[in-house]
């Protein structure tokens, strides 16, 4: 073996520990950790935004971002794929003697268990049994990876569209509130937000442990994970701020365990924030957009114990904890342009709120002056001639 081949050689068994750790921090070790895999992913989410931001429509920005992630997990399998064949081919050309092209298609014939190229050397044949083992192994840990993936995505994506009836498509704080207001059903306002609390726990473990989740967006195109954990958020930093005596403590508990889920996930995709903000600091949000938000709760009769001014600087208190994150992370996922979610990098000037549903109830009594008379069905036919009456 001359000094090239060794060279060559140690250079294959680089690339293969590469490759073997890169599998295993993404789909086997169950914490967020830095591969090289994730520059393929970057590249193709990179290529998926520069065509998003030529159309002009959310709706159409929105189409093409769906396709980016699941394009981008295709990518990382064929990423791996690549990289065992490169390895094995460098191997197989520093043991042997034949050509390059000799030794990548016997790397080739071997990773993807074709078997129609093999050297006779002994050495040659171990590092195939090896690599065919290696393809079989990332196809199998990649099949067996998705259903994870999508498992938990479902779970995710379940409660995200139940809280489109609750806070409207896209969610937003105050209309969750009006909306259980409106109908009677602010007692039901305590369950929501202990659900919620779960919920952000599971997106805290499961996307922190597979960031792929982070950008599969909802199957409505208006619905979003985060903008419906903001505005959870804002509900229940909403009902602490203007009536503390009546607020469930389940508001509280929400509000702390999303913005522990928020944190998680900043720290996994290396967003900075603040750990310890000052209550008295600064929010994004204009006082003015709480003030209208306060006088919409108002006149629905919503239950307040504090004027606005005093309320503002308690749900300020409260906001200073996420906003900053949930607006880091929203822009870096083009979420949907709801209210208070925060500026958009692909959908500038573009501002959705809420569609209440019109509260439609049937008639009970008789017709006023100047309605519509209900239609009278027709007499019945005269019967023909020679047919016998009743």
């Amino acid at each position: 073996m001359t000094a090239a081949r060794l060279v060559v050689l140690l250079a294959g068994i680089l690339i293969l520990g590469v490759t073997a750790r890169s599998v295993l921090v993404v789909l086997v070790v169950p914490r967020p950790a830095v591969s090289f895999g994730i520059y393929p992913v970057l590249a193709v989410r990179a290529c998926f935004r520069r065509v998003a931001s030529l159309t002009r429509t959310y709706a159409a920005k929105d189409r093409i971002l769906a396709v980016c992630e699941p394009v981008a997990l295709v990518a990382l399998l064929m990423t791996w794929l690549l990289m065992a064949m490169i390895g094995f081919t460098l191997i197989n050309w520093g043991i042997g003697d034949g050509s390059l092209f000799d030794a990548f298609s016997e790397a080739g014939s071997s990773v993807f268990t074709l078997g129609f190229t093999s050297s006779h050397a002994e050495g040659s044949r171990v590092v195939d049994f090896l690599a065919a083992g290696t393809g079989l192994v990332l196809v199998a840990l990649q099949i067996a990876y998705l259903p994870t993936l999508y498992s938990s995505y479902n779970r995710r994506e379940t409660l995200v569209t139940l809280l489109e009836s609750r806070a409207g498509a896209p969610a937003w704080g105050p209309e969750l509130l009006i909306r259980h207001q409106l109908v009677g059903t602010i007692d039901n306002l305590a369950g929501l937000f202990a659900e919620w609390e779960r919920w952000a726990a599971d997106v805290a473990e499961s996307h922190t442990t597979y960031p792929s989740l982070l950008n599969l967006r909802s199957p409505r195109p208006r619905n979003s994970w985060i903008v419906s954990l903001l505005s959870v958020m804002d509900a229940a930093a909403l009902t602490v701020a203007i009536d503390p005596a009546g607020a469930p403590v389940e508001a509280r508990m929400c509000i702390r365990m999303g913005f522990t889920c928020l944190r998680d996930i900043a720290q996994a995709t290396r967003i900075p924030y603040d750990p310890d903000p000052d209550p008295d600091g600064p929010v994004e949000l204009p006082e003015s957009s709480f003030q209208d938000a306060y006088r919409q709760l108002v006149a629905v009769d919503f239950p307040t114990s504090r004027p606005v001014e005093e309320a503002w600087i308690h749900f300020r208190g409260w906001r200073v904890n996420y906003e900053s994150v949930a607006y880091a992370i929203a822009w870096r996922l083009d979420a949907p342009p709801a209210p208070w979610s925060g500026p958009r990098r692909h959908f500038r000037g573009e501002s959705m709120g809420p569609d209440r549903p019109t509260d439609r109830q049937p008639r009970l009594s008789s017709p006023g002056p100047g309605t519509i008379p209900t239609r009278t069905p027709p007499p019945p036919a005269a019967p023909a001639p020679g047919t016998p009456r009743p």
